[in-house]
């Protein structure tokens, strides 16, 4: 339930905290004190559109906070949970903040959250119903909402929506699979051509990374193989070389070997040097045959990393891998053409089982709406004739349509208000003023069925007067048994079946007028009564009668 509501630098409140209490709380007040200023401020707290022109002060900024009483609240704490917002057991704490630029921050726990968020939380803790919301009886949607808290089917729609959304998954991949095989038959030809391509072509997986390794290889073979060659040609190959100079050097000394000196022995030394001129013109000429640098090899690489380019060019990938992906794709798209009919039938089958699965679900949820529909109308009548609808006719009509995403229903509303007349849609049937007191009716009705601790009447009973809003008051009593009830009234009868009662007023200063709030004591309530009963000045017999109105309706 709203245990507290801080509102400051907002309209014309510069500062206001009021605790509320649990049972039937009444706000009362004169036109223009501002209660439509407190609603507004909770509305925040709901999501709704922040605006900087309702800063008071353009130098501070507007803080609006309510706390909560969420003891055992399970389904709070587990989406406080789910979405990392800080969980206390005991209060849960809605803040907005808006800067005098108009910049909005919200707060839940002093964790920061989205305004979605905020709207998910502040919908679960209170229900504020005000004139605007009297439009939304005329909603389809509405109407089947309320049908279906009365049913209890939240379990019932959570199971049936995940079997609604097979059902259109399996139509969706049926209706793409069919598409797709009608697409590829018509370019069944130019795929096929591209996967002859491919497959000729045969890339491998990591093919361009180990092609360009080989290349880096083999071109530095090359150079290694033609330094070998100039070696080996100024060693023993060439016209003139290293080896046949040496040996006409050896054939000269021995010539000359008589007169040159026996102490230096430079024939034999010529001879060892021949022989090791040999053996390293033998280890070089072994390995310039083991160096395998063929140029041609060194093309053909060249030739197949050109190709792979141009393909990867052409079918805008920058992999053979992307190329091998492409190819498979191809064969598969073409196997899928033969396989069409097998495919197209299996999915078909699948999406009528989804289907027949879905409808069953939806039929089920139709049996207990039309039950629902039925005590519905019933409740409706009973609650709404000492409101003044003594001769309404309920009509609550529950056909079947189309399978959609809520079953096979359409939920209408149909009423009377007239002996002998014909029940019509509501926004064609009833004034403003009945459709507030169905509305009252309504809210009472389905109050322990929505689970919410708090709800907010915002001059629900304008229209109406003497009795019936006796019964209307009543009726808000009788709710605030099992929830917690507020209420903005102008009626002196609805204002006396409160617990606790507040007063809206205006108070001005030197410098500006605001907007105040007291809770009532049992005497200031007696003259808050009789003023809204006489008006000013408050007469005796006006306070008596106010004190006799309190005492019968506590």
């Amino acid at each position: 339930m709203l245990e507290s509501l801080h509102i400051s630098n907002y309209a014309l409140i510069d500062a206001m905290d009021i605790d509320f209490h649990s049972g039937l709380n009444i706000i009362t007040g004169e036109t223009g004190a501002g209660k439509s200023i407190i609603l507004g401020a909770i509305t925040m707290l709901l999501g709704g559109r922040a605006d900087s022109k309702a800063i008071r002060r353009t130098d501070s900024k507007s803080v609006i906070e309510c706390t909560f009483d969420v003891t055992g609240n399970e389904q709070l704490h587990r989406y406080c949970m789910e979405s990392d917002i800080e969980w206390d057991d005991n209060q849960c704490i809605l803040r907005r903040e808006i800067s005098p630029s108009g910049r909005s921050r919200a707060f839940i726990n002093d964790s920061p959250v989205t305004l979605a968020q905020m709207q998910s939380i502040g919908l679960r803790l209170i229900d504020i119903h005000s004139q605007h919301q009297n439009q939304l009886l005329a909603s389809p949607d509405f109407q089947r909402t309320i049908i279906d808290s009365l049913a209890e089917n939240t379990g019932r729609l959570k199971e049936y929506d995940v079997l609604y959304s097979r059902f259109r998954e399996a139509l969706r991949r049926l209706k793409l699979t069919k598409a797709a095989i009608a697409r590829d038959k018509e370019n069944s030809e130019f795929m096929a051509y591209q996967l002859n391509q491919l497959e000729e072509l045969n890339p491998q997986p990591d093919e361009l990374a180990q092609l360009e390794h080989d290349r880096e290889l083999i071109a530095g073979s090359a150079d290694i193989k033609r330094h070998l060659h100039d070696a080996l040609e100024a060693l023993s190959e060439g016209n003139v070389n290293t080896l046949s100079l040496l040996q006409s050097v050896q054939t000269s000394c021995d010539e000359l070997e008589q007169v040159l000196p026996g102490n230096d022995n430079i024939p034999g030394r010529i001879s060892d040097i021949l022989v090791e001129i040999n053996d390293i013109n033998e280890t070089l000429s072994r390995m310039y045959s083991e160096t395998g640098a063929d140029p041609d090899d060194l093309d053909d690489i060249d030739n197949r990393i050109s190709e792979l380019h141009s393909f990867m060019r052409r079918h805008h990938v920058e992999s053979p891998q992307q190329l091998i992906e492409i190819r498979d794709n191809l064969r598969s798209r073409l196997q899928r053409i033969d396989d069409a009919p097998a495919m197209i039938a299996d999915l078909e089958k699948e999406a009528r089982r989804a289907h027949r699965i879905a409808i069953e679900a939806a039929k089920t949820i139709s049996e207990t709406r039309r039950h629902a529909a039925l005590e519905f109308a019933r409740n409706l009548k009973e609650a709404a004739t000492p409101l003044g609808m003594k001769n309404l006719h309920c009509e609550i009509d529950v056909t079947t349509t189309d399978l959609g995403p809520t079953g096979i229903d359409n939920v209408e509303f149909r009423f009377a208000f007239n002996k002998n007349q014909t029940p019509i849609p509501v926004n064609g049937a009833a004034s403003g003023g009945e459709i507030s007191r169905l509305m009252l009716c309504i809210k009472a009705i389905i109050a322990d069925r929505i689970q919410l601790p708090s709800i907010v009447f915002d001059e629900v009973d304008t229209g109406v007067s003497g009795e019936v809003a006796s019964r209307m008051g009543q009726l808000m009593q009788d709710m605030s048994a099992s929830l917690q009830v507020i209420a903005i009234t102008h009626l002196p009868q609805v204002a006396a079946k409160g617990a606790h009662h507040y007063k809206v007023f205006k108070a001005d200063d030197e410098h500006a007028t605001h907007t105040r709030i007291a809770r009532l004591t049992r005497e200031e309530r007696i003259d808050e009564l009789a003023l809204m009963l006489s008006g000013d000045p408050v007469s005796d017999a006006a306070r008596a009668n106010a004190r006799e109105l309190l005492a019968s309706s506590i």
